[in-house]
């Protein structure tokens, strides 16, 4: 008889722990959504669940005890319990926080005010310092290249500047952006970028198309805002360092103190070396630009009654950089004998908000940049000197459903250079001077689950007259996983190819400018679908788009019609770039995440009924991101990608050997990462895993850069010689990829919150 009850007692005890559960919800820190399709995973059963779309989670038929409990949402850092003791119908709840590419952060970039991305009607594509980080680099120049859509160009073999493309759009219609100032543009789009330190970066947001009706000229194509971090949420003490195995050095260091109790600071400092010239392609030049670096970055933020923001910023950055023959120094600069490419920039900014003590929300935004350039490209010297004050008043109002703002900026750019951009007919000096005032309005209504934006800007050029850009966008929330968004806007630019246009003054082209250049304009239309999937225990964030932008009065290089020359006019015809790009973020119950995205393009322009595609214009990029946490260990895995190309080459000719096009090319990282409790992280990898480097010869003659042995007839064209077969000249604007080869690198990071 004791047996039967012994067996009836002891099934009854395991069905009693096969039936305890556990259930709750998981929120986003900060929001008011609920994270739809976050992974909730029980480590030692290997079973789990995802969220439904409130958030709400359960996980039954549990054996009674203590578990492991990780919780994971896509773009989120995961968070791990340990002994989680589960014991009949246990009811727990998880918080998460945002982390690099969080579909949930706040935004301002798309609106000027701060809203939730998935709330935002103008599609922002975010980036913080933890997405910078699965890829270490000096600068965020180099970070952007894994940035679906987004690819910084190489404008020269030798002195390494550049630009940002965005959609395959020139550098020129990209607008960059301090904390909303438009601290750099014309002369630094090419040479400031690359100075700003990672240690100064909260997040980077990422408009795709234009934003001249709240941000003005040269927001054509899109624009970057870095916004820099808020002193009093910096961490106490941050250091970050690391080398590659081609010995160049970067340091990050940054520092919070307070004076008093109503004013916080916040000094960043970086400093990058490379001093070690490296040939590997044989051609006689630097493969990587040799460069000293120094910028120093402080923030201070102040305390004030009724949560009233003010903060003022500034910036200096120093560089001396050049690239060239192996055996060149700076006794040979400006010469003829041993060609380099020498660069001495300096740079001051002073940026900053103030929101005035009134009832009504009014906001002072100012900032001042000057900016001198010391550059010679061989025997050409390059001297310039720009300085640009702007500031706007800003006043936001919510008034029922509508939240409404207006602007009254203004812009003053002096600009001097020793070049025919600055040089009067009789050869008298007159620098620049442009004055731009303006004014803007948005109305945002929302209208249950539906917003539409309304926008529209006015400005008058000192130089081109009145310019009117404006502006719609709408918003639908079709369901809980569903978001349709539609962009329609203008934009324009004025165009200083001095300034832009780093093949003008390499020495090697004569410049020919046909007639007074017009502004450009465009209109642009992108079309933005994102969905969450939820796939068993699974997520995946869908986010497409599709864009078109018709371009009139275009003004772009003409490379092809003489090889010796650079040709500037107005387009007489239309210009278009238009294409597709996807987005996905996959997020496992496992410690995986993956992003990936594609583009693909088509540009071209139309001119007297031919069409054409402009050069260094790439019909696809691809980027990815893969990373898994060994969480017990304290290791983590990154491995990001990118992929670009083909894209049409600027030849000399039709002798010329190289090839007009471009092929796929990839760059490739890994790294591994070790984290201490401490605060203390040591990381390494490898870098361009696949050695691509583009071809040996992309600098045409690099055996005689003063084109000495070079033979002209009377019309100016290269005369065929046993020296020079294919008629080439001197030429260093064939470059489409770096020429850094595979490397690896070691560093840490220590933080003291």
């Amino acid at each position: 008889m004791k047996l039967p009850i012994l067996l009836i007692f002891s099934l009854l005890t395991l069905h009693a722990r096969a039936q305890s559960s556990l259930s709750g919800v998981i929120n986003l820190n900060g929001e008011t959504e609920p994270a739809y399709g976050a992974a909730v995973y029980i480590i030692e059963l290997k079973t789990g669940t995802t969220t439904d779309t409130l958030g709400r989670f359960a996980i039954t038929n549990i054996p009674s005890g203590k578990y492991t409990v990780r919780v994971s949402y896509v773009s989120t850092a995961s968070i791990t319990e340990r002994n989680v003791l589960i014991n009949g119908n246990t009811t727990r709840n998880f918080t998460l926080q945002s982390d690099a590419n969080a579909l949930n952060e706040v935004v301002v970039t798309g609106t000027m005010k701060e809203v939730s991305k998935l709330d935002s009607p103008v599609p922002v594509d975010i980036i913080t310092s933890k997405f910078i980080y699965k890829n270490p680099v000096a600068s965020i120049f180099e970070g952007l290249s894994y940035v679906n859509g987004i690819r910084p160009q190489l404008n020269c073999n030798v002195c390494s500047t550049g630009d940002i493309h965005i959609n395959g759009l020139e550098g020129p219609y990209t607008m960059v952006l301090i904390d909303g100032m438009p601290m750099v543009s014309g002369l630094s789009t090419v040479y400031g970028l690359s100075g700003i330190p990672n240690s100064l970066i909260d997040r980077v947001e990422i408009v795709k198309g234009p934003a001249s009706t709240l941000y003005g000229s040269e927001a054509v194509g899109g624009l970057i805002n870095i916004i820099t971090k808020n002193p009093s949420r910096a961490p106490l003490f941050a250091a970050d360092v690391f080398s590659t195995s081609w010995l160049d050095y970067n340091v990050d260091l940054s520092v919070k103190f307070s004076a008093g109790e109503k004013a916080t600071s916040f000094l960043g400092v970086n400093y990058f070396n490379y001093q070690n010239p490296i040939d590997n392609n044989r051609d006689g030049f630097t493969d990587l630009t040799l460069q000293n670096r120094f910028s120093v970055f402080n923030k201070w933020s102040f305390t004030r009654k009724n949560n009233k923001q003010a903060n003022i910023a500034a910036r200096y950055y120093y560089e001396d950089r050049w690239g060239g023959q192996m055996n060149w120094n700076k006794s040979y600069r400006g010469g003829d004998q041993v060609y380099g490419e020498s660069i001495y920039t300096s740079r001051f900014e002073l940026l900053g908000s103030y929101e005035l003590p009134v009832a009504e929300k009014l906001t002072l935004q100012y900032s001042v940049s000057s900016h001198n350039q010391n550059s010679v490209y061989g025997t050409v010297p390059f001297l310039a000197d720009q300085k640009i004050a702007f500031a706007q008043l800003l006043w936001d109002k919510e008034i029922g459903k509508h939240s409404l703002l207006f602007g009254s900026p203004f812009r003053f750019t002096f600009y001097n250079d020793n070049t025919p951009a600055t040089r009067q007919e009789n050869g008298r000096d007159t620098p620049d001077k442009t004055y731009l005032p303006g004014i803007f309005v948005q109305d945002e209504i929302t209208m249950g689950t539906h917003k539409l934006l309304l926008g529209a800007r006015y400005d008058y050029n000192s130089r081109h007259g009145h310019i009117f850009t404006p502006r719609l966008a709408y918003k639908a929330k079709l369901n809980q996983t569903d978001v349709v968004r539609l962009n329609i806007g203008r934009g324009f630019r004025i165009v200083n190819l001095f300034t832009e246009d780093h093949a003008a003054l390499t020495g090697s082209r004569q410049v020919i400018v046909r007639e007074a250049l017009k502004p450009e304009q465009s209109w642009n239309v992108n079309l933005n679908f994102v969905k969450k999937i939820v796939t068993g225990n699974s997520f995946v964030g869908f986010d497409a788009s599709v864009f078109y932008t018709h371009f009139t009065n275009r003004i772009l290089p003409d490379y092809d019609t003489n090889p010796n020359q650079i040709i500037y006019d107005n387009l007489n015809g239309y210009a278009v770039s238009k294409g597709v790009s996807l987005n996905l973020d996959f997020n496992f119950p496992f410690p995986l995440k993956i992003i990936a995205g594609g583009t693909y393009m088509e540009n071209f322009q139309k001119e007297n009924g031919i069409r054409f595609r402009p050069v260094l214009t790439e019909k696809i990029t691809g980027i990815w991101s893969f990373s898994y946490d060994f969480h017990n260990a304290g290791v983590s895995v990154d491995y990001t990608g990118n992929l670009y190309g083909p894209m049409r080459l600027p030849v000399l000719s039709t002798d010329d050997p190289r090839s007009a096009v471009s092929p796929v090319w990839s760059l490739q990282n890994i790294q591994l990462t070790k984290k201490f409790r401490n605060g203390m992280e040591v990381y390494g990898g490898i870098k361009n895993l696949l050695n691509f480097v583009p071809p040996a010869n992309s600098i045409a003659r690099s055996n005689d850069p003063f084109d000495k042995n070079v033979k002209f007839d009377q019309q100016g064209e290269v005369i065929a010689t046993p020296d020079n077969p294919y008629r080439l000249t001197f030429d260093p604007s064939y470059v489409y990829a770096p020429n850094q080869g595979i490397r690896g690198f070691l560093g840490f990071r220590y933080t003291i919150r």
